[in-house]
């Protein structure tokens, strides 16, 4: 089956490695299809495009957006029309969100006697910030193993820096996609499957469903491919690589069956 990755992020969010590398890395494992899906950003999005470019690799312009609905429903989005003013704006207020979160986020844990500081968190993400950045920092200082243990011991709903999102609902984050000229996509679904509404998304615009994801498993795809058929969506793949620091997944590229992968390319590509 071919190997595609919609769903990939660097340093610009809170990957670990540069744009050229994630394309390097997705290059070595064989991808023919990709996107780079930074959080609230698409300052790499042109890097990743440039090695692309230079191996031939299919190329869309993505992004990811949180949602404040969960702390995981999340939308990416494909063709994005990266001049779109309105689309920057919109993105450069969720970063600012994002910023405003994690100044409470540090708050709270310094209340609750944690050694942090905002230096020491924001030094970390010169773009979007995130708390991966907070756990990070509480790794370099010695006061967790890693990030998924920052994550585990502060930073998730009933531990001391848990702040909820300020992000926009999951309608608002399609719609904005779709303003953009972009194609948007339900992100890791599975792992949000009780906050599905899709007769919602797909009235909003949502015209995707990453179905061929890490932590899918067989009978979750196969819901799905359900829903895919049910409302006329198409399926996507995508890793959710960050990097070999990140502790996640280190490889990135997901097998797709060639019909989806036909049908991604006549979307996306006009092939």
């Amino acid at each position: 089956m071919p190997k595609i990755d919609l769903h990939t992020h660097s340093d610009f969010s809170d990957g670990t490695c540069t744009p050229e590398e994630v394309v390097h890395a997705a290059l070595k494992a064989g991808v023919s299809v990709y996107a780079l899906t930074d959080h609230d950003t698409t300052d790499g999005v042109l890097r990743a495009q440039k090695v692309c470019g230079e191996h031939r690799i299919f190329f869309t312009a993505g992004v990811e957006i949180s949602t404040r609905e969960h702390d995981h429903l999340h939308f990416t989005g494909y063709n994005i029309d990266l001049e779109n003013a309105e689309f920057q704006a919109f993105l450069a207020q969720n970063r600012q969100n994002r910023r405003e979160r994690i100044r409470k986020i540090i708050q709270q844990l310094i209340a609750a006697g944690v050694d942090i500081t905002e230096e020491e968190v924001f030094s970390r993400a010169p773009n979007t910030v995130s708390r991966a950045h907070v756990a990070d920092a509480l790794k370099a200082k010695g006061i967790v193993p890693n990030r998924q243990e920052g994550f585990r011991r502060y930073l998730v709903p009933g531990q001391p820096g848990y702040v909820p999102s300020a992000g926009v609902t999951a309608i608002e984050a399609i719609q904005h996609i779709k303003r953009a000229g972009g194609m948007p996509v339900i992100a890791h679904p599975g792992i949000v499957s009780e906050h599905w509404n899709f007769p919602a998304w797909t009235e909003a615009g949502l015209e995707g469903v990453e179905v061929f994801y890490p932590a899918h498993t067989f009978t979750m795809k196969q819901d799905l491919l359900a829903i895919t058929r049910k409302y006329g969506l198409l399926a996507t793949a995508g890793s959710d690589y960050h990097g070999p620091r990140a502790g996640r997944i280190t490889t990135p590229g997901m097998q797709i069956p060639q019909p989806h992968y036909d049908k991604l390319l006549r979307r996306l590509f006009n092939r």
